[in-house]
């Protein structure tokens, strides 16, 4: 009682005291806020180490050698709803309302084959024109080559002369109003499904089909946050013995989580060529995966939104035969700026919807064929951490029906992510983000088409969940899904004319020796990854 006596006192006196009294109690207030937020602290990082499945971080064993430094720190969970600018906005995109869509896209734009007065406005195809490319140290042709060659859709004499062999794919219809609708038309190539057939006797592949779906800035911590729903398509099929589809009953699909996948740096720029060329950017001769995959009969496609930042053909020097089949790249003026804290909408639906359809088109229209498809997206490119549970459900819906519909049949499909956190927001200052800068996404699912005949490779891909890899091995991986067994002879157990071999680069396939992975024997490429991995 004696705080209650006190405050009855301090108000019966003069302004001045119950001016002292305010800001006591105010202090004692914050005070116990502050507690209540230290004591929050200490346990805000209790499940960082969890995984699916009731999986676990194994940090104490030495038979995995690298040592991960577990975040004290794990605020997200105390400031994420203070930050969900989406939600606190009441952002949606089906009523997402801006009549100045159209003004924006044609005023962008220079291309002689649209007007003023165009409806429904299609955009070029970029995977057959050279130009689409970029170079960081300059500015961005592929934005500029895709609003200068805008084209009207009802102006046939414009589409028979300067496209009739590149239709385009992606429409944007102003003719009920000016707030636009996107469509997407995926074209089959009946020619290219045919060519790429005859290719098919080169080898026998670990999977007819690749699907790769890179979020950038996503942590594996993050993933398990936010993407609950796509976690558990994920998850379902775990342990080891797999998961079944109940209609086709003998599809054995087998689900791996990797928890120390490093990121080389918190930049993609750096992190990306390590990917899909398997070298580092300044390096010459580089083949993106696209090459080989060609070769061995697989139809390609991708769809990104890095056109304002980077390209998938980040450099000028690629051939014709490591361009895309088929490609989508949101370049359009109206598509939210990267970097933004806030669901990015694209007319009427989330941009990332878009991606998705793009690929379910051409992943039924291409049923019959070997096929690589990959989405490249900055939706987790954002400091609240937020913005990509929105993502969530498209994304576990568009598995869920490729896979109700056995559409999923012989596929390896990677979840991943080329780094962690990668935008400084409040969080810079907390350990957890430092670390999960460097603990990037990396989710692999694979359809065991021939009943677990690959029992070594199984065996592998199990115990490498929990060895220190990086984008190296991912590159190398996926080198051993399209040659199958023969990857065993390539030269340097790599792909062509690429020098990382042994202990830098090895498939997660393969038998990685833990005590041969630690960050300083990367020390050519990255030295802050050494920052969350320790020697046992």
């Amino acid at each position: 009682m004696i705080p209650l006596d006190l405050m009855i006192f301090c108000l019966k006196k003069s302004n001045k005291v119950k001016l002292v009294f305010i800001y006591l109690a105010s202090f004692g207030f914050f005070m116990i806020i502050s507690y209540f937020y230290l004591f929050k602290f200490k346990s805000s990082c209790s499940d960082w180490t969890r995984g699916l499945n009731n999986t676990y971080l194994e940090n104490n064993s030495s038979k995995h050698g690298c040592l991960i430094q577990i975040p004290k720190q794990c605020t997200y969970k105390i400031f994420k709803y203070v930050q969900d600018y989406s939600k606190i906005r009441g952002i949606d995109c089906k009523k997402f309302n801006n009549k100045k869509l159209k003004e924006t896209l044609l005023s962008s734009s220079s291309s002689p084959y649209i007007n003023k007065t165009s409806k429904r406005i299609g955009f070029p195809l970029t995977n057959k024109d050279p130009i689409c490319s970029i170079d960081f140290a300059n500015d961005n042709p592929i934005y500029k080559y895709v609003t200068d060659n805008l084209v009207d859709m009802d102006n046939k004499e414009i589409l028979k002369k300067h496209f009739i062999d590149k239709i385009p794919e992606i429409i944007i219809d102003f003719t009920d109003n000016d707030k636009g609708k996107l469509t997407v038309d995926v074209k089959f190539n009946k020619t290219l499904s045919d060519e790429r057939k005859l290719l098919e006797n080169n080898t026998e592949p670990y999977s007819d089909n690749i699907l790769l779906l890179y979020i950038d800035s996503l942590s594996r911590a993050n993933a398990l946050r936010q993407l609950k729903k796509t976690m558990e398509f994920f998850e379902k099929f775990m342990p080891f013995k797999g998961g079944y589809n109940k209609k086709y009953p003998s599809e054995i699909f087998h689900s791996f989580q990797f928890f120390k996948y490093h990121s080389f740096d918190g930049y993609t720029f750096i992190n990306y060529p390590f990917l899909f060329y398997g070298q580092k950017k300044e390096n010459k001769n580089k083949n993106l995966l696209t090459k080989f995959l060609k070769q061995n009969g697989y139809v390609t496609c991708n769809v990104h939104d890095c056109c304002k930042i980077e390209n998938t053909r980040t450099y000028h020097n690629l051939s014709e035969d490591e361009i895309f089949d088929h490609q989508y790249v949101s370049c359009d003026p109206n598509n939210n700026e990267i970097s933004v804290n806030i669901i990015r909408c694209l007319y009427d639906k989330q941009n990332f919807e878009h991606f998705l359809n793009y690929i379910e088109q051409f992943w039924r229209k291409y049923k019959n064929n070997r096929k690589y498809a990959s989405l490249l997206t900055n939706h987790g490119h954002e400091g609240t951490l937020n913005v990509i549970k929105y993502q969530d459900s498209l994304i576990a819906d568009f598995l869920n029906k490729l896979f109700d519909d056995n559409l999923l049949k012989d596929t390896t499909i990677i979840f991943l992510s080329d780094h962690g956190i990668g935008m400084p927001s409040i969080y810079f200052i907390y350990d957890f983000y430092q670390t999960e800068i460097f603990l990037p996404s990396l989710f692999i699912i694979i359809n065991d088409r021939k009943n677990i005949s690959y029992e070594n490779q199984y065996k592998y891909i199990q115990q490498n969940q929990q060895i220190f890899i990086t984008a190296f091995d991912i590159y190398n991986t996926i080198g051993n899904i399209i040659y199958g067994d023969k990857y065993d002879n390539i030269p340097n157990k790599t792909l062509e004319m690429d020098s990382f071999k042994s202990n830098l680069g090895i498939s997660l396939l393969n038998k990685i020796n833990s005590k041969d992975r630690f960050p300083d024997k990367y020390s050519n490429y990255s030295s802050l990854s050494q920052s969350v991995c320790q020697r046992n």
